[in-house]
Formats: C-alpha cells, structure tokens, sequence
C-alpha cells in the first residue's frame, strides 16, 4: 500500500572533512506534502542494507494500519452499546443512504426521499417500475449481505446478483457475460477470462493478509475490471467491497452519489491510485473515530 503517493528511497553519502558517511534517505508523500527521512548508516553501507530498507518502507504502512485498527476498535465499542432495535433500525438507515447511492451512480431516478418511503413505507412513487423494484431488490440483498457468515465465492456473487435483477434483467441475471464490453474507453477483458479472473478475486478475498480496508478497496478495483456482469458490475461490486469491510467488523462505506466524480476518476488509476483514493476516503468518513 502507498501512503497517498510514491515512495522513493536512495542512499546517499557526505563527506565530512575526508571521512565519507552514507545515509539512507527516504521520501514519501503524505497528506499532499513530501515528507523525507534520513536514517544514519554510518562510514559504510551495512551488509543488511536490504532489511534497513524494508523496515523503513514499512513505517508508513504501520502508522496507516494503526489507523484503520483503531477504527475497528472504536466501532465495535459504539455497536456493543446500541440496543438491539436499534441496531435493526440503523441498518435500515445505512441500507437506504447505501441503495440510494449506489443506483444513483447507476442512472436511477429515485431520490433519497423516494428510496426512504419505497423501502420502510412501501409507497411506489411515480417512477419507472424498473428502478422501484431495484431499490427493493437491492435493499434486501444488502441486509441479507450483513448476515452472511459464509466466505466469498462465485456462487454468492452470482446469488447476488440475480437477486436484485431477477425482475428487471432477465436475460442477463446471475450469469457472467459471454460477450464482450466496454466501458467508456476501457476494454473489459475478453469473456472466456471472466471466470478464471473471478477465481482469483475469490482466492485473493478469501486469503489476503492485508488490513479488510486495502483488501477491500483491492478487491472492489480488481472486479471493476473484470466487469464480470452483462450490467450491475458497479453495484455488486459496491456490496463486495462492503463484504469485506463488514465481516471483518469494519463500518460500512457509502459511496456518494454526488461525490461520483472522485470515485470515477479513481477507477481510472492504477490499482495503488484507487487503494489511495479509498483509504483516504475512509479515513475522512470516519475521522471521528480516530479520536
């Protein structure tokens, strides 16, 4: 993981009088500044300059896991204290700010408003049944998503998504594509590397070692490319990443609708300009509890 930016480490030598000494010096970018650091290595470069180097490279990545740990720390305080019917009642809440946003960056019409009366007072507002029964559908696959204990597999991505668009895309529900697509100007790979490229999320997913937030913002950008789906890639693939970051007890994350711009542009970076993008993110949506 990089730290909001590139990492450059050099060795670098200075002569004091006759007598040279060598530093290792180490520059990264945090929070849009350069910060450098010299660490002294003496009159000669150590034999375990490779260990020196590593240790110091993973400072930055320490500091950013502590972060994301205390987050899941402070969370897990807040849940234990809220009642149980409440607890019901915020997930309903997190369930409509979640479907509003994600099918709104999909191109759905129904308002924030209109999700809250579709959703807790089954009233169907004067929009196109289509994105009415997605907002429910996709609703009830999210809080089904909180309760599952199971691992990530392709059967459960393909259960997904049928279930929110068994009704509105039945000719492309809960199957991979077989044909080839596009989005704006990027190529999705070709159809017959869909499933060995899902194969590999499955495994990445289910054996990464990386702290649940990189992991799922790793594994949101890896399927994202993949766009495994004829269409919904962008909302199965929101209800992933927050898989991931729920079942390692770790507060969801909305991706704004009127924040869509940022979220874009970011897919359209490399892996590690996403992986920064969404830390950054995170970290901002839950600053308060990093106090």
């Amino acid at each position: 993981m990089v730290c909001n930016g590139k990492k450059i480490m050099r060795t670098i030598k200075r002569r004091k009088g006759k007598t040279e000494y060598f530093y290792l010096q180490h520059s990264f970018r945090k929070n849009g500044k350069v910060i450098t650091k010299e660490l002294y290595l003496g009159k000669q470069i150590p034999e375990n300059i490779k260990e020196i180097k590593a240790k110091l490279m993973h400072e930055p990545y320490k500091v950013l896991t502590e972060k994301l740990e205390k987050i899941r720390e402070n969370f897990e305080k807040e849940w234990k204290r809220v009642p149980k019917s409440a607890k019901q009642k915020e997930l309903q809440e997190i369930a409509i700010a979640f479907t509003y946003n994600t099918n709104a960056i999909e191109g759905s019409t129904i308002t924030l408003e209109e999700a809250r009366l579709i959703l807790e007072d089954k009233v169907a507002p004067s929009k196109p049944i289509r994105d009415i029964r997605e907002t429910e559908s996709q609703a009830a696959v999210f809080l089904q998503m909180l309760k599952i204990e199971e691992n990530l597999s392709e059967q459960l991505l393909l259960r997904w998504h049928e279930n929110i668009f068994r009704e509105t895309k039945p000719d492309i529900t809960g199957q991979f594509r077989t044909y080839a697509v596009r989005v704006g100007s990027y190529v999705a790979p070709n159809w017959k590397k869909v499933e060995p490229l899902i194969k590999q999320l499955v495994s990445f997913v289910n054996e990464s070692k990386l702290n649940p937030v990189e992991g799922a913002a790793r594994a949101h950008y890896m399927f994202e490319k993949v766009h495994p789906f004829g269409d919904g890639n962008g909302r199965i693939g929101r209800l992933l990443l927050n898989f991931i970051l729920w079942k390692n007890h770790y507060p969801i994350l909305v991706i704004e609708y009127k924040k869509r711009k940022y979220y874009y542009k970011a897919l359209e970076q490399s892996e590690e300009g996403f992986v920064n993008y969404f830390i950054k993110r995170y970290l901002s949506v839950n600053k308060q509890r990093l106090v």
